[in-house]
């Protein structure tokens, strides 16, 4: 394509960006000068890079009110210093109450790791998802219909982040000092809008362990 349409591409943003400017200081005029000072959020929202499912819009919160780290199929793993770098922030600095690890269903990263799919250099990536895929295998490989089959493996993705996210010497630190921190766990249909609670919801080191068991048990 040439540079002239790509350019065009982006003076469609610039323009976009001025006319949603527009409307919302017409709306409220002190939007720009308190969102400066309003980093505050009360959320870490952990999700998926799919541009379908934007964190803000779904749950109706404004901007500073939600920390945000997106990536392939909102995985957290413990060799990922982006992701443990982002939960440190927010733990340490912006003294966030609630992690929440958002999947989707229908989530094409997962889906490629169900299918063992090759993509590229995200193979590397999806490798983890296949963890999580073999490790659950026992029950998944009795779900029949393929689209159950994926959407359970979404679900369990999430919860096997939950329990990541609670191993990190980050939280378990914060936890051991007293500090009001929940994780969960959610899942988000592309189909309906609704976000679901996975009822994951744990609060200290004990609680990992046994909601974790007992969400398995099921």
């Amino acid at each position: 394509m040439p540079a002239n349409n790509k350019k065009q591409d982006l003076e469609r943003l610039f323009k976009q960006n001025r006319t949603w400017i527009k409307k919302v200081t017409e709306e409220d005029p002190d939007y720009f000068s308190r969102l400066v000072d309003q980093q505050n959020p009360e959320y870490l929202w952990i999700g998926c890079s799919d541009s379908r499912v934007p964190a803000n819009q779904i749950v109706g919160l404004k901007p500073g009110e939600v920390f945000v780290h997106r990536n392939i199929a909102n995985m957290v793993v413990h060799t990922d210093f982006n992701a443990l770098s982002v939960i440190q922030f927010a733990i340490d600095r912006l003294k966030v109450k609630n992690i929440i690890v958002v999947g989707h269903y229908g989530c094409s990263g997962i889906e490629a790791a169900m299918n063992n799919a090759r993509i590229g250099i995200a193979d590397n990536w999806i490798r983890h998802i296949k963890d999580v895929h073999d490790k659950h295998n026992r029950e998944l490989k009795h779900i029949q219909d393929d689209h159950a089959r994926l959407d359970r493996l979404c679900e369990l993705n999430v919860l096997e982040q939950v329990v990541n996210i609670g191993q990190t010497n980050i939280v378990q630190d914060a936890w051991s000092m007293g500090q009001d921190i929940a994780i969960h766990g959610c899942i988000y249909s592309l189909r309906d809008g609704v976000l679901r609670d996975l009822d994951t919801t744990v609060t200290d080191t004990n609680e990992l362990n046994e909601r974790y068991q007992k969400l398995l048990s099921k």
